[in-house]
């Protein structure tokens, strides 16, 4: 059975919304670029970021993304409200960021020179700072260090911020997350995202793949840890 249309004049509402992001649609690549590099021009930051890169999002991702949002809308009995005069200020992702880091520990020194470099440039939250994580036993690790816990029920594991320029009401979602994290994240990207997989054994073995990144971080977490003991030790002997 195939899926009720969307209304007529929703469709409109997408169209127009999609055609005012085109037209702005470098605005946002350089507001990614440049949140971006006032990110990694950081020294300490560096320090602990294994790769970062930024992009503005295709207009073809936005409009599925729009129809996604109208759809459960619809499903909900609820009124589409975004249009081409709110949708810079409803769709907090058209400019991003993604820094990849190496181990989880990591987040408790890259949170506070994050938030030191968003006051430094005079960035403000859009939001408060979320963790999504799908593991229970994560949760109190993001919560002490002062973030807002999302349970995702699809695997997903990233911290996201939301950030405003000082000088317009526009958005930017940095995402921090670690190697690890990342190959799942691009792996699902491409098979399950952003319609879920047809296929039960991919999803079958996205999930085993969550649990594999999941334990590997946990595992490269372990190493530092001992390492770091080790290096006590040592300085003890001496």
């Amino acid at each position: 059975m195939s899926r009720p249309k969307l209304p007529a004049r929703w469709l409109k509402q997408i169209a127009a919304a999609v055609a005012v992001y085109k037209k702005h649609r470098t605005d946002f690549s350089n507001l990614a670029e440049k949140v971006h590099n006032d990110l990694i021009r950081n020294r300490d930051l560096k320090k602990l970021i294994h790769s970062a890169k930024f992009r503005e999002k295709d207009p073809d991702h936005l409009r599925d993304k729009l129809r996604r949002k109208a759809f459960e809308a619809r499903d909900q009995g609820k009124p589409f409200r975004i249009t081409e005069q709110n949708i810079f200020a409803e769709i907090d992702d058209l400019a991003g960021v993604r820094l990849l880091h190496i181990y989880r520990e990591q987040l408790k020194e890259i949170d506070p020179i994050i938030r030191a470099i968003f006051r430094k440039y005079e960035y403000t939250f859009r939001e408060k700072p979320k963790a999504y994580t799908w593991d229970i036993e994560n949760q109190q690790f993001y919560k002490a260090l002062g973030f807002r816990v999302e349970a995702n029920p699809k695997f997903y594991t990233s911290v996201h911020y939301v950030i405003r320029p000082h000088y317009e009401n526009v958005g930017c979602e940095i995402q921090v997350r670690t190697l690890a994290e990342e190959l799942w994240g691009e792996v699902s990207h491409e098979i399950n995202y952003p319609h879920p997989s047809k296929c039960n054994s991919c999803r079958e073995q996205l999930a085993v793949l969550a649990r594999s990144a999941s334990g590997c971080t946990r595992l490269v977490d372990s190493i530092f840890a001992t390492k770091k003991e080790f290096s006590k030790l040592k300085a003890r002997k001496r």
